[in-house]
C-alpha cells in the first residue's frame, strides 16, 4: 500500500511539473476582452509591487481576475505581468512571474 501511494504521488508530481513548465495554457476561442482599469489604492506596506489584473477563461465565459499587491520573494526581484499572446491554433496565456 505504501509503495502504491509513493508511486501515485511521484506520477502526480511529474504530471504537474510538466504542466507548470509551459507557463500557461492555450485557448481555442477568440481573444480576451480589453483589460479593465481602475484604482489600485495604496500598497499595504513598503516594498510591495502591484500586479495588474487579467482575463481568465472559466468554462465558456471570460472572467476578470483583479490585480493585487505582491511582496517580492527576494531583494531586487521584478514582477513580469502575465499576458495573452496569439499563437497558432489559439491564444496562450503566460502567467506572471518574478524575475
Amino acid at each position: 500500500m505504501k509503495r502504491l501511494l509513493l508511486m501515485s504521488t511521484m506520477a502526480l508530481g511529474a504530471i504537474l511539473t510538466g504542466c507548470a513548465g509551459s507557463g500557461g495554457y492555450v485557448m481555442r476561442y477568440g481573444p480576451p476582452p480589453p483589460p479593465r482599469y481602475g484604482v489600485m489604492g495604496y500598497a499595504p506596506g513598503p516594498g510591495y509591487v502591484w500586479a495588474d489584473g487579467y482575463w481568465d477563461r472559466r468554462g465558456s465565459q471570460w472572467a476578470w481576475v483583479n490585480g493585487r499587491w505582491l511582496r517580492p520573494p527576494r531583494p531586487h526581484a521584478v514582477w513580469v505581468a502575465g499576458s495573452w499572446r496569439q499563437e497558432r491554433g489559439g491564444w496562450r496565456f503566460r502567467r506572471g512571474y518574478w524575475r
